[in-house]
């Protein structure tokens, strides 16, 4: 391996996003972030009075100021950017209709957005800097999710883990770290990075909780780097690193992959279900098939799905959903919704 500190994967990386400019961005990227921007916005409307937002928003009310530049997006309340990232990302994560990218089993927008709005708002950026941030925050995660692989996603909710560096490069990029700043920033983020799956198994609030975390830390993380706080530089692939303690197939190859070339951030998608992705392609299926053949629900007995592991380890762990964001990972009930009501959506839910 190169001794030159350069050529390591996580400082390649970070000198990508430091030299990162809206005119090399292709317009079609562009174009398509503004529609993810749109659409993380109604999910962020849609968390709007879900318990879990409230709590984390009531945490925001006692620790936070009352008043501050940025804008808490449920409530229209304003705070700090610390704490409008906080319960923005928490809200983002509610009605699982944010955005997914599948290759790194990511939901970007839910960790990005909040963060990058916040900050910008407090330090008057321009939509140009705003959306050149997050575009190097949608590339910088999706490769760290990549990186991390399907073995990290088998116990670690990658939104919360490379959640948390794809929100401190979009920040540090708002902000205008160099490429050493960028790599301090990932490095503390990388380090607070966190998120497991056991909560699906009792209906527990730590999906949004994930979210409001891998915002805030990646924001506190950018703002440690701007004065001069240092973080490890090599979190991601070193001896002792992410992969290191969170991975069995990380691939370092995958942190550079395509950089320039490979824009990323229009990989990723667009849920068309209230729920998660994994169970998308049965929806579909399901859905086609009734339409096609003009059944209704009394005409089925029983659904057979054949699904990926990934899909497996994830809905798996819900037997009998207790609460209606638990159902959203469980089969049976998006089955159910298709069939009863042809659509699993907000309101069928």
């Amino acid at each position: 391996m190169s001794t030159d500190t350069a050529d390591w994967p996580t400082a390649r990386l970070c000198a990508f996003i430091a030299e990162l400019d809206f005119e090399q961005i292709p317009p079609r990227v562009v174009h398509f972030a503004q529609g993810l921007m749109i659409d993380w916005l109604g999910s962020a409307l849609a968390g709007k009075g879900a318990h879990q937002v409230e709590m984390i928003d009531g945490f925001a009310r006692a620790m936070g100021p009352a008043d501050g530049p940025s804008t808490i997006i449920p409530t229209r309340r304003r705070t700090s950017p610390y704490f409008a990232a906080m319960v923005n990302a928490a809200a983002s994560h509610v009605v699982e209709q944010d955005d997914v990218h599948n290759g790194s089993v990511f939901h970007p927008a839910a960790v990005i957005f909040p963060a990058v709005l916040a900050v910008a708002e407090a330090e008057g950026k321009t939509g140009r800097e705003v959306l050149t941030a997050c575009i190097a925050g949608y590339e910088v995660g999706i490769r760290v999710g990549e990186f991390l692989g399907r073995s990290h996603y088998e116990i670690f909710h990658t939104t919360g883990t490379a959640g948390a560096v794809a929100a401190a490069a979009a920040v540090g990029r708002l902000i205008g770290l160099d490429a050493a700043g960028l790599n301090h920033a990932v490095g503390s983020a990388g380090t607070q990075a966190a998120g497991l799956w056991e909560f699906l198994r009792d209906a527990a609030d730590s999906k949004q909780l994930h979210t409001a975390r891998a915002a805030a830390n990646g924001l506190f993380a950018a703002y440690l780097a701007r004065d001069g706080f240092k973080g490890a530089a090599r979190i991601l692939e070193g001896q002792q690193g992410m992969a290191a303690g969170m991975s069995s197939d990380a691939d370092p190859a995958r942190l550079t992959d395509g950089l320039g070339s490979r824009w990323a951030t229009e990989e990723t998608s667009f849920k068309w279900h209230a729920a998660c992705r994994h169970t998308h392609p049965a929806a579909d299926a399901l859905q086609s098939l009734m339409r096609r053949e003009g059944l209704g629900p009394d005409d089925i007995t029983g659904v057979v799905t054949h699904v990926h592991q990934g899909a497996i380890d994830v809905l798996g762990a819900v037997v009998i959903p207790q609460t209606v964001h638990q159902a959203k990972f469980s089969m049976g009930t998006v089955l159910g919704l298709i069939a009863v009501h042809g659509v699993a959506d907000l309101d069928a839910f």
